[in-house]
């Protein structure tokens, strides 16, 4: 089924085109949830409800850029919205046990592997986890993060650096 055919059948509700659409766009959209997520289990809740949200607007996209794209910038929107639901961003990290976490440098390979590097994102707090995702692979400006997160610009940055 192309993707133009899963973008009409969804909108007209029908199931098999729903469901190709989850299968196509789901694994990736799952990746992005991850790096949000504390565990899969926050990652998949966050991506069914990043998925009804979909269903639900699809009828709005209007051809402008890629599906893709499109979805994953209401995935991207669901996982913040659930964070602000169950954390605070603004709250103070404890910065003697982010310093207490000292990594030799001869232990640190050369070439990771993807899978590492995003489970070494994982290990930051929230803030700091949150504000990468969305700065460095989600392509947000720091004012865009600072919005969307309730947060000072300059807390966007501070946590970045």
């Amino acid at each position: 089924m192309t993707e133009e055919q899963m973008l009409a059948g969804s909108i007209k509700h029908n199931a098999a085109a729903q469901e190709a659409l989850y299968n196509r766009f789901s694994p990736r959209m799952l990746g992005v949830c991850y790096r949000f997520g504390r565990n899969r289990e926050d990652a998949e809740d966050m991506l069914q409800e990043g998925f009804i949200k979909v269903f639900t607007q699809l009828h709005q996209f209007r051809n402008e850029g890629a599906l893709e794209g499109w979805i994953r910038r209401i995935i991207v929107h669901t996982c913040i919205n659930h964070l602000k639901k169950n954390k605070k961003f603004n709250e103070s990290v404890d910065l003697i046990h982010a310093n207490s976490m000292h990594i030799r440098e001869d232990y640190i390979p050369s070439i990771m592997q993807a899978k590492q590097v995003v489970e070494c994102i994982r290990l930051l707090p929230l803030g700091y986890r949150t504000v990468l995702n969305l700065y460095a692979l989600e392509g947000f400006s720091h004012r865009e993060i600072a919005n969307m997160l309730e947060i000072e610009e300059s807390t966007s940055r501070s946590q970045y650096t």
